[in-house]
């Protein structure tokens, strides 16, 4: 199978299926790190970077707002002193889609 972060995202449309709990564990099975978190009944997929400054956690978030404005597919990101909160999730069908873990693996990819 070719790497997550080597596949472009979809267009995904409001009743686009969810990804299966097969392909979940199977993309979940490619990443590090990254947890599948309920927030009101929706799936989300996260995961916490460190950082050792205020601006290389700065940076990192640019990069990742670069790489999702690229894809069209944008993530909630929090950012604080030494660490960035990244969350992925699509929003039109509340849940977790294919791209969802295209981008994580993009994001790791970023260090």
């Amino acid at each position: 199978m070719a790497s997550l972060a080597y596949k472009a995202c979809e267009v995904c449309r409001v009743g686009a299926p969810l990804a299966t709990r097969q392909e979940i564990a199977e993309y979940m099975s490619q990443l590090v790190g990254w947890q599948i978190l309920d927030v009101a009944g929706v799936n989300h997929l996260q995961k916490v970077y460190s950082f050792k400054t205020f601006a290389q956690a700065l940076k990192f978030t640019t990069r990742v707002g670069a790489i999702a404005e690229e894809e069209n597919h944008h993530p909630a990101i929090l950012t604080e002193w030494g660490k960035v909160t990244v969350t992925w999730w699509t929003h039109k069908i509340a849940g977790l889609h294919a791209n969802d873990f295209i981008m994580a693996a993009k994001t790791d990819d970023l260090l």
